[in-house]
């Protein structure tokens, strides 16, 4: 009872935000892909994850849907749901998914039927007859972030946004709104803009899933809005090349040692030291991707005394030595 009473919910949402900020900083959407589909009667799509296979990469591919105008239904692993106009949909892991309209409809491959790329203007599909129909925008984002395994485990197999049904949905639907713009008047440097947009709208979606998260689930989305560990990870994402001791982060976050230990096995599954740990080298990761930093320096600032030691720890997580990422990461 004394805990919850000492809680500060301000500091909290403060905590909690600036654990966000730090790591949409390290967001490194790599490639994507968008076009619109314009399908009218009755239709469905090949249930097959064939959006991930067009990727350069399959790791990080996140295939997704804006229901543009229109309603259509989805199906993924058994369940069907209702989409409705300004419905939004991520799938974190490229799930195999189906799209259609009425029952025994006409099968589309939009995937298939796409114009070979580079393309001047974003590719419009059009099916069927009849002048009504649904129009949606597709596409993919491959984001390296799903290489954070605290992130990566919190995330569903599906984010399904209603931008009508959510309280600060006005600016998504007006984002959307604009993205459609650049498809219906294509200008100069439309093609660029797309990604973009896209990726202020995942931004958003990854707030919304923090905000929405329930304060008795677990997982790293749940932990963010758990006011002792926001205020630690917040420390953490602060300054993640501190030498920090279990001391120094139990202070801040209102609990004791043993207590900020036990709240992030039965949160994160995981010890404080091992998540600064698996933070620095998710950074390695990106500093491997994006700079021509020497490995011995990244190694270095991950908190490593030797090369050779990180090596060992890099290539354990992320299943390759660091020399080899940075090759396929630039691919």
């Amino acid at each position: 009872m004394r805990e919850v009473l000492s809680e500060n919910p301000d500091a909290a949402g403060v905590a909690r935000d600036d654990v966000l900020s730090a790591l949409l900083s390290t967001i490194r959407l790599s490639g994507s892909l968008q076009f619109c589909f314009m399908p009218t009667g009755d239709w469905q799509t090949d249930a097959a994850p064939s959006l991930a296979n067009l990727a350069a990469r399959s790791s990080g591919t996140m295939p997704f849907h804006i229901v543009v105008a229109g309603n259509c239904w989805l199906k993924t692993e058994g369940e069907e749901t209702d989409l409705e106009t300004g419905d939004v949909l991520v799938f974190p892991f490229g799930t195999g998914h189906q799209l259609g309209a009425g029952r025994d409809g006409m099968l589309v491959l939009p995937t298939r039927d796409l114009p070979p790329k580079p393309w001047r203007e974003i590719p419009v599909l059009r099916y069927g007859e009849e002048t009504q129909g649904v129009r949606l925008l597709c596409g993919y984002l491959q984001w390296d972030g799903l290489n954070f395994a605290p992130l990566r485990q919190a995330l569903p197999k599906l984010i399904h946004l209603r931008t009508r049904a959510a309280n600060d949905g006005d600016w998504l639907r007006a984002t959307i709104r604009q993205m459609v713009d650049e498809v219906d008047r294509p200008r100069a440097g439309g093609v660029s803009m797309l990604p973009r947009l896209t990726e202020i709208i995942f931004i958003e979606i990854l707030r919304h899933q923090i905000i929405m998260a329930e304060p008795r689930s677990v997982g790293w989305l749940a932990a963010l809005a758990d006011p002792g560990l926001s205020r630690c990870l917040s420390r953490i994402h602060d300054d993640p090349r501190r030498n920090w001791s279990l001391e120094d982060l139990s202070a801040p976050s209102g609990l004791s040692r043993s207590a900020l230990a036990d709240r992030f096995q039965a949160m994160l599954s995981t010890s404080p030291i091992r998540y600064i740990r698996d933070w620095r080298l998710y950074l390695a990761s990106v500093a491997l991707a994006t700079s021509s930093q020497p490995i011995a320096a990244i190694a270095d600032d991950a908190g490593y005394a030797t090369e050779a030691a990180f090596n060992r720890a890099f290539s354990r997580a992320f299943a390759t030595p660091p020399a080899a990422w940075r090759v396929i990461a630039r691919e």
